[in-house]
């Protein structure tokens, strides 16, 4: 990726306080891409559901694995915007680059049932939950 100067447009003049400097999210790559991508986790009765906002992006260009029996990944690639030469840049925020986001699910996720959908930019992972058993308890009389 070219810098691309950004203290008040002018490219004769570099930005005394690049952010790079401050914001750990610049730039591009998977450190960035990997630290924008959030990801909510909420436990119901029937499942584990995981919600993570990917704006721009087709269904194509996300993959959701389970690996190792429990671990599921979600990753992908969001690209980078073509440049045109006539173009000029003012300020470049929007992450761009490879993300991989990894979570050790419990014991009573069913892995082998999950489903994944992509609504509006959303991407809800569901991994239903195995049922428990209730043991069974069985009464002794007690003689004498």
């Amino acid at each position: 990726m070219a810098l691309i100067p950004r203290f008040f447009g002018n490219p004769s003049v570099s930005d005394p306080f690049p952010r790079e400097m401050w914001d750990p999210l610049f730039g591009s790559g998977e450190a960035s891409s990997l630290a924008n991508l959030q990801i909510d986790w909420k436990e119901t009765p029937e499942a584990h559901v995981f919600k993570a906002d990917l704006p721009g992006l087709k269904k194509e260009e996300v993959k959701v694995e389970v690996e190792e029996g429990r671990v599921l990944k979600i990753s992908g690639e969001r690209s980078m915007e073509k440049e045109d030469k006539n173009d000029k840049w003012h300020r470049v925020e929007r992450s761009h680059g490879k993300f991989l986001r990894s979570f050790r699910l419990p014991e009573n996720a069913k892995v082998d049932a999950v489903k994944a959908a992509m609504e509006n930019g959303v991407l809800t992972v569901t991994v239903p939950k195995k049922e428990v058993k209730k043991h069974e308890v069985k009464s002794i009389e007690i003689s004498g």
